[in-house]
C-alpha cells in the first residue's frame, strides 16, 4: 500500500541521510512532511494530522539496517 513511498525513500536515501540522519521521517506522496526524534512522536503527530494508512514512517539511516530484519531459529528439521 505504501510501496511508492518506500521506493521513493530508497531512491533518495543517501540525500535524506545527509539532511535527516537518525530521524524518523513521515513520507506522503514522495515527499517528507515531517521529521521526528522518535518513532512514537512521529506516529502520534502523524495520526493527528493524516489518515492512518496514508503515510509512511521510516527511520532515516545509512544502509539497510533500518528496514531489514533477520530472524534466526534454533529449530532443526530431520
Amino acid at each position: 500500500m505504501l510501496n511508492k513511498e518506500f521506493k521513493w525513500y530508497l531512491d533518495h536515501q543517501d540525500d535524506l541521510v545527509k539532511k535527516y540522519n537518525h530521524k524518523f521521517l513521515v513520507i506522503i506522496d514522495n515527499r517528507v512532511v515531517g521529521d521526528y526524534d522518535t518513532y512514537d512522536e512521529a506516529h502520534t503527530e502523524s495520526c493527528r494530522k493524516y489518515d492512518p494508512g496514508t503515510f509512511l514512517i521510516q527511520e532515516c539511516t545509512e544502509g539497510e539496517g533500518a528496514y531489514t530484519q533477520t530472524f534466526h531459529s534454533r529449530v532443526r528439521f530431520y
